[in-house]
């Protein structure tokens, strides 16, 4: 079929859009400015091409509209798609959004069949249903961004299965630990984040298409098979709840802020090791930068932005629950302004885990630095009142003896390895000679070596685990819309 012009009765080719017959006036500029997103929820543009199409087909297998409708639909879509990949599809303010847009194009160039295609269906359903089929692709994105943090978590845990640092709490020196065993601490975080998401999207993955504008539909549709052609794995059942809640994007950007939390601590732990008072790490130069003024420095930069931008998703998180807290049923325009909070929050978490994948592998790690900080916090402290327990002596006052060891070591200025024995049995008579080796940081980690502990023997065992893990999420699995598609994910264009 030929390229069809616009019509001048054509509701489409007016400024007033969809509805120019009920008005006698069109929209004010300043109004269409204000209330049109095509500026935004472009972004959505194969989303909803996707969904149109899956709509086009069910509609002609129930018997709505004609074969050759559908011929025309999939042929013009498919021009429209490829002007969108290639820049040239024109976007135009007076269409309002992706979907107008999209649907006049079609009809220009199709002609009646692209009119036909909003046949059962409403803009209200239409964008739930695009904003659903565009989340879960970006969900699946998002994770295996953290399975790519993750492994880099594992392979610098390795190689620092056996480095001793400080363990803190309170950011006062507590017990040694191992930085391999402290990396895999934030591999669990992440984790439980991967879970959320890999939940949320069970939720997101529910087609609401068919609940048209508010009621559902008179037309013989069948919403199964469009979820279907489309990987949903259920239908909402409710047509007023279908097309009026965004609960499933509120979970997911509480899922990210999380993410953002944990990336946030991460961070604000690389900003304190790479200052010169610990100078514990060193980050490579192409994630740091200099002063304009200062010529010595070398900023931080990525990790202080991290935790910038953290505020920023949980910005996002509170803005789209107040959106959604007054809103009576079913849909109203206030749910417009869910979709940049939601765009910006999926870029700003992808971003950040590949910023830190990237990142990680090439830290350099002052081993002598971290095992110098160790020792100097009395870090074995808990050691020597085990020892004492061991030997007989309630927990309470071994306690007591060895604060009274600790204070003598710091009025000294030794660590406690370096008391003389004679001065430690003065604090306890339970204290031998075999009293050095739980004095030892060495020691202190070898000897918590228990599931969850921090020795290296642990940390080796841990490491094991995690690259089973990973290397069974890389395994081909057999398709079908529960599992998703998220292995290609990696390599999905990342669209602003």
């Amino acid at each position: 079929m030929s390229e069809h012009p616009a019509r001048p009765d054509d509701p489409l080719a007016s400024k007033s859009t969809a509805w120019s017959g009920r008005f006698d006036e069109p929209v004010a500029d300043f109004v269409l400015r204000y209330t049109a997103s095509v500026a935004f929820d472009r972004r959505l543009a194969f989303a909803d091409i996707e969904c149109s199409l899956a709509h086009a087909a069910m509609l002609q297998e129930c018997g709505i509209i004609s074969a050759d409708d559908v011929a025309d639909i999939q042929r013009g879509l498919q021009s429209v798609r490829e002007e969108i990949e290639q820049g040239r599809f024109e976007w135009k303010l007076e269409l309002e959004d992706v979907h107008l847009n999209i649907e006049k194009r079609l009809t220009d160039l199709v002609g009646d069949a692209g009119k036909r295609l909003h046949t059962g269906r409403s803009r209200n359903d239409q964008v739930a249903t695009d904003t659903r089929l565009w989340l879960r692709g970006e969900i699946d994105r998002i994770v295996c961004c953290i399975d790519g943090l993750q492994h880099a978590l594992v392979e610098l845990a390795e190689r620092h299965a056996a480095t001793v640092m400080p363990g803190f709490t309170h950011m006062q020196v507590a017990q040694p630990v191992t930085f391999g065993h402290h990396l895999l601490a934030y591999a669990e975080m992440f984790e439980r984040d991967r879970q959320r998401l890999l939940d949320t999207r069970k939720r997101v993955n529910c087609l609401p298409l068919g609940a048209a504008a508010l009621a559902g539909t008179t037309y013989p549709i069948n919403r199964a098979l469009v979820a279907q052609k489309l990987g949903f794995e259920s239908i909402a059942e409710n047509s007023l709840d279908a097309v009026s809640d965004r609960d499933f994007a509120i979970e997911f950007c509480a899922a990210a802020a999380l993410v953002m939390t944990h990336l946030s601590r991460l961070a604000e732990e690389l900003v304190i090791w790479m200052s010169p008072r610990y100078a514990f790490i060193r980050l490579p130069d192409r994630y740091t930068t200099g002063s304009s003024i200062m010529p010595q420095k070398r900023n931080p930069d990525v990790p202080e932005l991290a935790r910038g931008k953290t505020g920023r998703v949980t910005g996002h998180l509170i803005a789209l629950l107040t959106v959604m807290k007054g809103q009576p049923l079913a849909y109203n325009k206030d749910n417009q302004e869910d979709k940049e909070a939601l765009f910006d929050t999926v870029d700003t978490v992808a971003d950040t885990l590949r910023a830190f994948s990237e990142m990680l592998p090439g830290i350099e790690v002052d081993a002598e630095a971290m095992r110098s900080a160790a020792e100097e916090g009395y870090s074995t402290a808990t050691d020597l009142a085990d020892y004492l327990v061991r030997k007989g002596v309630a927990f309470r006052d071994a306690h007591e003896a060895v604060a009274r060891a600790v204070k003598f070591a710091a009025s000294a200025g030794v660590p406690l390895s370096k008391v003389s024995l004679a001065e430690l049995q003065t604090h306890s008579s339970a204290i031998g000679e075999d009293v050095f080796d739980s004095l030892s940081i060495d020691q202190s980690v070898a000897a918590r070596n228990h599931p969850g502990g921090t020795a290296p023997q642990r940390v080796h065992a841990q490491v094991a685990v995690w690259r089973q893990r990973l290397a069974d999420r890389l395994r081909p699995v057999a398709a079908g819309p529960s599992l998703g598609a998220y292995k290609g994910a990696l390599t999905t264009q990342h669209r602003r």
